[in-house]
């Protein structure tokens, strides 16, 4: 049996474990109880915030925010971003709560108890805080009108979104490419950030590929978790890579769509452990 991590299983202030409490928030410096929060809360003359904790508390799913974090956290270390560009979003569809990056925060100070908790039917914010990132309205689109996607991943990466800045999609002329997305990774046009915008181009220019490019902006990708939302978001700027190399070799040559077809098939019918 695995001994328990002292910085985030039990208060630092109270010392009791996280069994014993509603719920412990985790930091870079270990972990603190709700009740030790309001205490101090109190002691400084502030109300307590327990209604908004009474709602993450109901509706919390541990494992997703750990994996949003994770797959946040990953995001620099897999060159897909830099400061405080991109985010993950995961979406627990029992309950109807995503979970999202906050805005404008740290990559490396983040902990899962920084990752928002959000209602999917209203979009309320269930713990105020901190701000979500600002592409909320953008994953909750995707969520309410796509419910085989479990999570979303935004990004900026460099070759991905150089295809974009020229409104080019990406071309199916890798084996590669027809594995992931069962061909070309479409590109849709430009639109701005106002309302839904972003969320309608993805609905009407998406392809049965799990990863879309805005013209101008940078990449979404999707998946019905978050380990393959993340996993479509490195492979469109791996595939984007090869092929802005290719194109200083030479002209790449697309796949017919007969071969295209074969290696989709084999890819998500035969390839894995599964």
């Amino acid at each position: 049996m695995s001994k328990p991590d002292q910085r985030r299983d039990r208060c630092v202030l109270c010392g009791r474990l996280k069994d014993d409490v509603a719920m412990l928030v985790v930091g870079s410096h270990g972990a603190v109880c709700t009740d030790c929060i309001d205490r101090a809360e109190e002691a400084l003359g502030a109300t307590p915030d327990r209604q908004s904790r009474r709602k993450l508390i109901d509706n919390d799913n541990p494992a997703l925010r750990n994996a949003v974090c994770d797959a946040n956290q990953l995001l620099p270390k897999c060159g897909l971003v830099v400061m405080h560009s991109g985010n993950v979003s995961g979406l627990d569809r029992d309950t109807g709560i995503l979970t999202i990056k906050p805005s404008g925060y740290d990559y490396d100070a983040m902990t899962p108890m920084d990752m928002v908790p959000v209602r999917l039917s209203d979009g309320e914010v269930l713990d105020t805080r901190l701000k979500p990132s600002v592409d909320l309205p953008h994953h909750l689109f995707i969520y309410r009108h796509m419910p085989e996607v479990g999570a979303v991943v935004h990004t900026h990466s460099n070759f991905a979104t150089a295809f974009a800045a020229c409104h080019r999609p990406i071309p199916c002329v890798l084996t590669a490419i027809a594995d992931e997305f069962g061909g070309e990774v479409p590109c849709a046009p430009y639109v701005d950030n106002e309302g839904d915008h972003i969320g309608e181009a993805i609905l009407a220019h998406k392809t049965q590929a799990p990863a879309i490019l805005l013209g101008n902006h940078g990449v979404f990708a999707w998946g019905p978790s978050v380990k393959e939302a993340l996993k479509a978001a490195v492979m469109v700027e791996d595939v984007a890579r090869t092929v802005a190399l290719a194109e200083r070799l030479g002209e790449p040559v697309s796949l017919a769509p007969e071969e295209v077809a074969k290696w989709s098939d084999r890819y998500r019918n035969r390839y894995g452990q599964g």
